[in-house]
This record gives C-alpha cells, sequence and structure tokens, in this order.
C-alpha cells in the first residue's frame, strides 16, 4: 500500500508511523464532500459508484489510522492513566535519586579496624 511505504520518524517503541496516511484524510474528505455538492447530486449511476468508492476510500484510511494510533504503546491508555503513570513514574525517579544522594553523602571510615585474621582460613 502506497501510504504504508511513506514512514516518517520511528514512534515509541521504534515503531515508524506512515505520516501520509494522516495527511491524505483531509484530501479524502474533501473529495467525498465535493462529491455530495456537485451540482447534479448523486442521482445519477455514476455519481452513486464514485460517492461509494470514495466514502469507502476514506473509511478504510480512518479505520487504519485508529487502528495504527491504537497500536502504539501506551494507545490503550486514557489521557487520565496516563497521566498517572507519568505520575508514578516521576515519583519512583525522584526517590531514587534521593537514595542515590544519600549513598553518595554516606562517608566511610577511614580507619576502620581490619582483622587481618578473619580473612584467612
Amino acid at each position: 500500500m502506497e501510504e504504508e511505504a511513506d514512514r516518517s520518524r520511528p514512534g515509541p517503541g521504534g515503531m515508524a508511523l506512515p505520516s501520509s496516511l494522516y495527511q491524505s484524510l483531509i484530501t479524502k474528505l474533501v473529495v467525498v464532500l465535493d462529491l455530495v455538492q456537485q451540482s447534479e447530486g448523486i442521482t445519477t449511476p455514476q455519481a452513486k459508484q464514485a460517492l461509494l468508492h470514495a466514502t469507502n476510500d476514506f473509511r478504510n484510511a480512518v479505520a487504519n489510522a485508529r487502528r495504527l494510533a491504537l497500536d502504539l504503546p501506551g494507545g490503550e491508555l486514557l489521557v487520565r492513566e496516563q497521566d498517572e503513570v507519568i505520575a508514578m513514574l516521576t515519583q519512583l525517579r525522584d526517590g531514587k535519586r534521593r537514595q542515590l544522594h544519600q549513598f553518595s553523602a554516606f562517608v566511610m571510615p577511614d580507619n576502620m579496624d581490619l582483622d587481618s585474621a578473619a580473612s584467612t582460613p
């Protein structure tokens, strides 16, 4: 398919999105609207066939775009759920940073008494 051959930059997870598919949605919708608003309308069999073809083309493009958008990682989550995941990950990151800061501030005593006999069998 032509739309699938044209790939834009990779999306999340390394998936590439076909930008031409999304760009063509407006064009396909305009074709449908033009056919509906023609002066002779959709009274002739040729006009009805052209409208049917344009409508199916637009419907298929929308379904394909929706499927690709839902296949993106996280695409099944609502915006509220995505915000909750982001907040959770931010808290986790901040906690790890605090632990790292505490660990780096911990000073090991230089004059530890080592028992030389403890390490020999």
